[in-house]
């Protein structure tokens, strides 16, 4: 191996910040992975009953509660965890600078996008503002995205913007998230028009992002809309009404 083959391997791992550790405890992993046996299988997968509509976690077979008094907007969503433990830490470094973690998420999310989403003519995006996006340095929704349909073989529309800026949506309810994402979206008629499309996003929290996203690029033309999220939310008051005890 050459002095210049070399540097390039050191940048390529460099670029992608795996250094054949599992990227959740740190453990020595073959090349091939990144994640190892153990982590993979103490991760909360979302492979239980889940709601038939907005893919949550649910405790038996049927529609959750947010969706039986208000449907999320898109035909289906899927969730590939439960939001807590390690698959939570995960998104969350990856949302706070661990950009090279966008293939591990991709990797653990593509059989599911197999299983339930091939039918879909194209893969999205949730978008950011311009100002947004240079803030973080990236956009993790896009990342994903791209990593997936590059392993799938459908292609990425570029075809959403998100023109106005919104508030932080961590601390809002659904209707209150719902009503801040209002006008935000802009979608290209032309490149949308009798398609099914499927959206690609970290977090499922509220819903109310995909179903603005939905309701945008249905009135563009698209023919059905979906949803695939690393990880989802199982409850998190939508309607600002804390649940029963």
């Amino acid at each position: 191996m050459n002095f210049l083959h070399r540097l390039r391997e050191k940048v390529k791992k460099y670029d992608d910040g795996h250094n054949f550790t599992c990227d959740i405890c740190g453990r020595e992993v073959f090349e091939n992975q990144r994640v190892c046996a153990q982590c993979k299988r103490d991760l909360p997968w979302n492979n239980g009953y889940v709601c038939p509509i907005c893919g949550r976690k649910v405790g038996e077979e049927g529609i959750c509660l947010e969706c039986k008094q208000k449907p999320v907007g898109v035909d289906m969503a899927r969730s590939v965890f439960v939001h807590e433990g390690e698959a939570a830490r995960l998104v969350v470094r990856f949302k706070k600078e661990k950009r090279y973690l966008y293939r591990t998420l991709a990797e653990l999310m593509l059989p599911l996008l197999q299983k339930e989403f091939l039918s879909v003519d194209a893969l999205t995006f949730v978008p950011m503002t311009a100002r947004a996006e240079k803030k973080r340095g990236y956009n993790q929704s896009r990342l994903l995205a791209e990593e997936l349909a590059a392993r799938c073989g459908k292609p990425v529309l570029y075809s959403v913007e998100k023109r106005k800026e919104s508030k932080p949506q961590k601390t809002l309810s659904r209707a209150e998230r719902e009503k801040n994402l209002e006008g935000c979206f802009v979608a290209d008629r032309q490149a949308v028009k009798g398609k099914s499309i499927l959206i690609i996003d970290d977090t499922f929290t509220t819903g109310s992002t995909v179903s603005a996203l939905s309701d945008v690029l249905k009135r563009a033309g698209a023919t059905g809309v979906y949803a695939l999220t690393a990880t989802s939310v199982q409850y998190k008051d939508p309607f600002g009404i804390p649940p029963k005890q």
